[in-house]
Order: C-alpha cells, then sequence, then structure tokens
C-alpha cells in the first residue's frame, strides 16, 4: 500500500470517524481528522493524525479545510464522508429550522465537500469517495421522519455520483451501519422528548424516546469498530463493493423492509416502540 496515500475523514473527534482515523493512520495512510472540535483529536494527534477544523454547515469552512489539505498534502485520494446527527421527531412538531439543519449537515455540507474533492481526484484520475449513510437509508423508523429523509437522500445522490464520476477512475462507497454503540440514539431520543413536549403527541415521543434510550444503553448494538473495519476494507480494496450493510440489525431489518407488504412492516416498527 502506498504509503502516501492521503485520506480525509470528517466527524473525526468522536465515534466512528475517531476509530476509522485510528485504524487507517496505523496503516501508513496519511489521515487528516476534520471535525469542530479539533481538541477532541488529541490522541490521534500523538498517532501521527493531522487534525483540521470543519463547520461542515459552512461553505468557507470547508473550501478553507480542503484547501488546507491540498497545501499540506498535495492531494487526497480518498474522502470518508462520516459527519451527520439525528434529530427524532414527530413531522408536525419539528421546526422546519430544524429539518432544514440537518440536510445541511447531512446532505449539503457533504454535497459542496464532494465538488471540492473531485477536481482534484479527477486529476490524478483515482480516488473513492465513502459516504457514511445508514440503514436509516433503507427503512424508516417511528418518528424519525427528518433523519431518514437525509439518508434516503445520501444513498440516491450516492448512486448517482457513482455513475458520473465512475469514468474519471473514482469510486464510490456506501457505507449503511445498523444500530452502532454511539451518543447518536441518546441525543435523537432527547430531540424527540423536548420536540414532542406539550403536545397530542407527547405520550408516544415519551415511550418511543425511552425505547430508544434503552437500545442505546444496552449491549445488543454493534461496537463502532465495526463500521471502522468496513470502512478500511472500502479503502484498502482496489475494487470496492457499491453498499456495505453492516452491524446490529442491519441486513435483517432491510430484507424485512424488502418482503414484507408495507402495512405489516409499519406495524412491526410500531410494536418495537
Amino acid at each position: 500500500m502506498d504509503q502516501e496515500k492521503v485520506v480525509l475523514i470528517t466527524g473525526a473527534s468522536s465515534g466512528i470517524g475517531y476509530q476509522t482515523a485510528e485504524k487507517l493512520v496505523k496503516q501508513g495512510y496519511r489521515v487528516f481528522g476534520a471535525a469542530r472540535r479539533v481538541e477532541r483529536m488529541a490522541g490521534l494527534t500523538q498517532l501521527g493524525v493531522t487534525p483540521v477544523y470543519l463547520d461542515i454547515t459552512d461553505e468557507d469552512s470547508i473550501a478553507e479545510m480542503v484547501q488546507s489539505v491540498i497545501d499540506q498534502a498535495g492531494r487526497i485520494d480518498v474522502l470518508v464522508n462520516n459527519a451527520g446527527y439525528g434529530s427524532y421527531g414527530v413531522i408536525e412538531n419539528v421546526k422546519i429550522s430544524e429539518a432544514k439543519n440537518q440536510f445541511e449537515v447531512n446532505i449539503f455540507g457533504l454535497a459542496r465537500l464532494v465538488q471540492l474533492v473531485l477536481p482534484h481526484m479527477r486529476a490524478q484520475h483515482a480516488g473513492k469517495i465513502i459516504n457514511i449513510s445508514s440503514m436509516a437509508g433503507r427503512i424508516t423508523t417511528y418518528m424519525g421522519a427528518w433523519y431518514h429523509a437525509t439518508k434516503y437522500a445520501l444513498e440516491a445522490f450516492s448512486d448517482a455520483l457513482r455513475m458520473e464520476v465512475a469514468p474519471f477512475g473514482i469510486d464510490v462507497v456506501i457505507i449503511e451501519p445498523g444500530g452502532i454503540k454511539t451518543n447518536w440514539g441518546l441525543i435523537a431520543a432527547d430531540h424527540l422528548r423536548d420536540s414532542s413536549k406539550g403536545t397530542v403527541y407527547e405520550q408516544m415521543a415519551d415511550q418511543a424516546a425511552d425505547k430508544m434510550q434503552k437500545t442505546y444503553t444496552s449491549n445488543r448494538l454493534s461496537d463502532p469498530m465495526v463500521i471502522a473495519n468496513a470502512i478500511t476494507r472500502a479503502t484498502n480494496s482496489p475494487h470496492p463493493h457499491p453498499r456495505y450493510l453492516v452491524g446490529y440489525g442491519a441486513k435483517v431489518s432491510v430484507f424485512m423492509h424488502t418482503v414484507l407488504p408495507t402495512r405489516v412492516f409499519d406495524k412491526l416498527i410500531k410494536a418495537m416502540v
């Protein structure tokens, strides 16, 4: 493996992004870890990862970060779009400003980053763009409409991008995690409770949030390293798969969504809450 290959990972200050950066730098890649909270990457810095500041909702920040990596390394071989978050809530209750922010983080910021990196990959006629989606881009759960909308959008975006850039030697990969043991579910549960407080949906939302909290504090979920391993496989492979569906419940959930009638699947999802 070329020791000089350059990897840029967003959302690298915790969880999947942090563990992926750690794994890849140990394999000899030159890794840049991007995040708002750069101070949280002190441990990665000691391993050789270069921290770079990024606010994925700010176009100037995105452009400055990409230019910084190019100035330091001269190239970007692999872009791992890991930054993102989930904000659950009933459609009637969630403010449109919050819905727009989810799209800014999970789609539009990611898309702008892709636009800025692509000319460099095309110039070298090689590269990989690895987008961290979710099984939430293949199925829909209860009271998570806006989060699922962003992940469904990311699936379509990635499929179109894959076809567009293939002639330039660039691979596009979608990683679709199942249930992963991070703070993601706890944050989503808090958003669900807060957005439903004092509304007709409060009791249902509290029940759903309790279930999410219980799930994300259990030992059933997969460790983030499962996803870091999938990202690493895609990074190392000369011919990566277009999709990697990995982690707790991912394959089973997508299969059930595929084979069950819609109303039956709806009842199954609601029964789990």
